[in-house]
């Protein structure tokens, strides 16, 4: 249902609100709150003809059945792969088909970065192969591999405060958990703060809540004037048991080996497609999610769900006969898990109209039952976005929370954009 989210936020902001930062004054040159309070109520009967054609009408389960058959079809999609120019094709050809507007291609430079083969095999104390994952753009080990004693550490502190111990050995993180937020800097700075040391590589906990023995890949980053050291990531059972072995005191010796390779950058592209608005074309109210995943699954989660329940925003807004005073824009986004490889070049290529963008949305952090949005904005812009959600009441997702953000559309942030998040799909106002 996340994207009825979508598709009401996005109506109402399309239908209702002022062109413009400026959302309601105590003047004559803007609408008083209540106003705008009673023109969103206004909305209601359009709410629930969304609802009964989402999820009781014929378009009940239409966006996981195009997604299913996208992932099936091409499986997955890492930046700068055929695979993923194959799924771009697709869709381009399939928003044209669905009768959507102004259906096209803009070019994007992308990141190409291939694993290949990988191992990690304790030696010492005793003989163990290790599940691991490469990390995106990590560069790989020589033929032979690399083998070293292990050093491991629970922080960044503690490393500084182990440094010279650290000098000739491969650094393994046993980071706690936290949150997502706080625990992935140890995935993204890892290699670069275990260099500064020494070290010869890095093997870093996955960062999740819990694992089945499950290694969880990812982005990482190299820093200019610092060495790049091979890293990966490890099961949180295989961290918490090097930690184990180092508190008795036994050595640990780990042979790694890692083919990844690093290749000139790709052409790519984002996927755009558009219901143009009848009064106000030029402003935008954009939604979107990312077409690219890691190599190591289908990303029917990661972004594909995000992607299409954005399609499919547009697509029940076009079925229903509406034509929104804004234009409503879809983008479906390539190499975020570079790190926001096509949002970013987006936001260069469209920066200058940035007044005219009413509100951006990204939904990448899984399709799950929603229970609101994330907001981060003015108090004012709040209280519409809250009046908003009193649309979403028949399927009880009312509630708007705080810190919203977005790999694709944090640019937008920085630029001054006020923010408002669905609580798993970001959004912004």
């Amino acid at each position: 249902m996340k994207f009825l989210l979508f598709t009401f936020v996005g109506v109402v902001h399309l239908f209702s609100l002022n062109s413009g930062k400026a959302i309601y004054k105590n003047d004559n040159s803007q609408r008083t709150f209540q106003e705008i309070k009673e023109e969103v109520a206004r909305y209601g009967d359009v709410a629930k003809a969304i609802i009964n054609l989402a999820v009781y009408g014929k378009a009940q389960n239409r966006s996981y059945e195009r997604l299913a058959l996208l992932v099936d079809t091409v499986g997955p999609r890492p930046s700068g792969s055929k695979s993923l120019e194959k799924a771009i094709q697709i869709m381009y050809q399939n928003l044209q088909e669905d009768g959507l507007e102004n259906v096209h291609l803009e070019p994007v430079k992308i990141p190409h970065w291939e694993r290949g083969e990988e191992s990690a095999v304790m030696l010492e104390p005793r003989i163990h192969k290790m599940a691991i994952l490469g990390l995106g753009s990590s560069i790989g080990t020589p033929p032979e591999g690399i083998t070293a004693e292990v050093l491991v550490v629970t922080s960044f502190e503690e490393l500084q405060r182990r440094a010279r111990e650290a000098r000739g050995k491969i650094v393994v993180y046993n980071q706690p958990y936290v949150n997502y937020s706080k625990t992935v800097q140890y995935r993204v700075q890892g290699a670069v703060e275990a260099a500064k040391v020494g070290a010869l590589a890095s093997l870093i906990r996955s960062v999740a809540s819990f694992s089945v023995y499950s290694p969880h890949t990812g982005i990482q980053e190299y820093q200019d004037g610092v060495p790049k050291i091979p890293t990966a990531c490890i099961t949180v059972e295989d961290a918490e048991m090097m930690s184990r072995m180092a508190s008795r005191g036994n050595r640990i010796v780990i042979q790694l080996k890692m083919g990844a390779k690093n290749y000139p950058d790709a052409d790519s592209f984002n996927t755009v497609a558009e219901i143009i608005g009848s009064k106000y074309p030029e402003q935008v109210v954009l939604v979107s999610g990312h077409l690219d995943s890691w190599d190591v699954g289908q990303g029917a989660m990661d972004d594909g769900g995000g992607a299409f329940i954005s399609w499919e925003a547009l697509s029940l807004i076009k079925d229903l006969g509406l034509r929104p005073k804004r234009t409503l824009r879809l983008v479906l986004w390539t190499a975020e898990e570079q790190g926001g490889i096509g949002g970013f070049q987006y936001y260069q290529s469209h920066k200058e109209n940035i007044s005219n963008y009413s509100l951006v949305m990204e939904s990448d952090e899984g399709t799950f039952l929603p229970s609101g949005l994330q907001f981060t904005g003015s108090e004012k812009a709040r209280a519409i976005m809250e009046e908003v959600m009193t649309l979403l009441q028949p399927v009880n997702i009312t509630q708007v929370f705080r810190a919203g953000e977005g790999t694709d559309i944090n640019f937008w942030i920085q630029a001054g954009v006020p923010v408002d998040q669905n609580l798993t799909s970001p959004a912004f106002i």
